[in-house]
């Protein structure tokens, strides 16, 4: 069995409307469930080392594939931006459960390269806790520190939606990522920030033209944590060839989303995707940038996944599709985890 490291997921989204809603998201995470994809049981069942776990603050209205057409086109509207008051609140309630589950043993909060490796040397889950989206932030960075402190250390600067720091892409196919402004200058100094304290910057659901803002401004490699290829699936969230490119060029990762609109070619929500889709999307950047530069980004507890995986328990059965397609050992292990050790740990400014 590979061991893996996933690059996104949105457990604690889950476990925060679990509490909302008169749960124990401490015991739903540590005992198991039948909900969702993740819990430590099926983390467990299906290999699954560590992960890096987002801060997400929902939108207040259900995000649907809108005005669907004919030929399967659809285009769904950008989100509203949302206040940042009710954000930071959730936020900190988000935190506040990451925080409970180290307490309680169910994971181990990852704030370095030493703390990556020496959890991963155990049967502990290691979480790296992230910000999707930068809404609970404000434009002086002072609520930074405070997350920082907390354990954060990756983020996103916008879902898909504009906020404060830039604008985000809609979920729309087909579409290119090309659909409006980049980084605002808050997102800018944002950016400066997170090289500064060594916070890893990721590039999913950001324009192309914030995508090119950011690989301006930033010292780290390129990352997009769970996207994609445009040329098989051209959703807007998928990522074209030139910035695939760039990625390659600074070392970076792309890990694979288990979205189905992502991964089928015609864009579609439907569970019944088969695995050869998953590793079509994986031959093509694996082709494209090269093994050190290609992840697995699940969205576990945040998409439709094919329904041969159905949760973290299957995460095996895309290892086993991947080494059927003709990828050894050393190639696995670089996909599986290796190559998201080696880019948070540069992010992190640490040694590799």
């Amino acid at each position: 069995m590979q061991r893996v490291f996933d690059g996104h997921n949105d457990v604690l989204l889950r476990l925060w409307e679990n509490r909302r809603n008169g749960g124990n998201p401490v015991k739903e995470f540590i005992d198991g469930t039948k909900a969702g994809h993740l819990d430590l049981p099926r983390a467990k069942a299906g290999g699954m080392a560590g992960g890096i776990c987002a801060i997400y603050i929902p939108s207040s209205h259900h995000i649907e594939l809108a005005r669907t057409n004919a030929d399967g086109a659809y285009e769904t509207p950008l989100a509203p931006p949302l206040e940042r008051s009710p954000s930071l609140e959730i936020a900190l309630e988000i935190a506040s459960i990451a925080l409970c589950l180290e307490e309680a043993g169910g994971w181990k909060i990852c704030r370095s390269g030493k703390d990556l490796d020496e959890t991963l040397a155990t049967d502990k889950f290691a979480a790296v806790l992230h910000m999707e989206g930068c809404e609970a932030l404000d434009a002086d960075l002072a609520a930074l520190d405070v997350f920082y402190a907390a354990g954060l250390r990756s983020l996103g600067p916008v879902w898909s939606r504009n906020n404060i720091f830039g604008h985000g892409v809609p979920f729309a196919y087909p579409m290119s990522p090309d659909t409006g402004a980049g980084l605002t200058d808050a997102g800018k100094r944002l950016v400066r920030e997170c090289n500064r304290k060594g916070i890893l910057i990721d590039l999913a659901h950001i324009t192309e033209k914030g995508f090119w803002d950011v690989a301006e401004l930033s010292d780290q490699p390129l990352i997009a944590s769970h996207s994609n290829v445009y040329t098989l699936t051209p959703v807007a969230r998928n990522l074209t060839d030139r910035q695939l490119d760039a990625i390659r060029e600074r070392k970076g990762v792309a890990g694979l989303n288990f979205a189905t609109t992502m991964l089928r070619s015609d864009g579609q929500e439907n569970a019944a995707t088969p695995l050869s889709d998953m590793v079509r999307h994986i031959d093509y950047m694996v082709e494209r940038m090269g093994i050190d530069c290609v992840a697995l980004g699940s969205d576990y507890d945040g998409a439709t996944i094919p329904s041969e995986i159905s949760d973290a328990a299957g995460t095996q059965n895309l290892v086993a599709a991947l080494q059927k397609a003709g990828y050894g050992e050393n190639e696995l292990a670089k996909l599986c985890r290796q190559n998201w050790i080696r880019v948070l740990k540069e992010a992190w400014h640490e040694a590799v």
